[in-house]
């Protein structure tokens, strides 16, 4: 399916379980996130774009991956329109369409790569998380300095606490953890 179909539009819909044509563009899902000034297209201009079918400009929006997921947009719209679940579909169809702003690969790579490590482990394991980034971004990239790009951080990161180097064990009942992925459709 072409990211220019209007058939789209009735896709993001039907992910969002939401109506944007409810969407009168009163702003107060921009004027609510907390990410709005740093982002290429504002939540109320996405919703336009997904109103008027130009899905291709707002799955390449940088935004839909800055998006934090607090739902505030959501809450404060007063036609209850699920504006961060629209974001969501925008995501969705953005890695089936192929449509990711470039500069924003690396983030959707760090998304990806986190949720394979819960997949593998049911909890996160960091070192093989940050192993596995490292690596497919070195394969995506080509790049040998972006591999070692950070590794200054490492022990400013270990000395305040906020890097592990605790393996840990994988959950008992892996299971669970597939039928969380499962129903999730991922």
């Amino acid at each position: 399916m072409s990211a220019s179909t209007p058939d789209l539009t009735a896709l993001v819909e039907q992910l969002a379980e939401t109506k944007t044509a409810n969407c009168y563009q009163c702003g107060k899902c921009t004027a609510g996130c907390p990410r709005s000034e740093m982002m290429d297209v504002p939540p109320t201009r996405l919703m336009r774009l997904t109103q008027t079918g130009d899905i291709l400009e707002a799955t390449s929006a940088a935004s839909i991956w800055q998006c934090v997921s607090c739902q505030t947009c959501s809450v404060r719209c007063p036609k209850s329109v699920h504006v961060a679940g629209v974001v969501d579909a925008l995501r969705q169809i953005a890695l089936q369409e192929n449509t990711v702003a470039r500069k924003m690969k690396n983030v959707v790579l760090f998304q990806q790569e986190f949720l394979n490590n819960i997949r593998r482990n049911g909890r996160t394991n960091e070192l093989e998380l940050v192993g596995w980034y490292k690596v497919k971004g070195f394969f995506q990239s080509g790049s040998i300095p972006g591999l070692f790009a950070d590794t200054q951080l490492g022990p400013k990161m270990l000395s305040c606490g906020k890097l592990h180097f605790n393996i840990g064990s994988p959950v008992k009942d892996k299971a669970v953890v597939q039928r969380i992925f499962e129903r999730c459709g991922y």
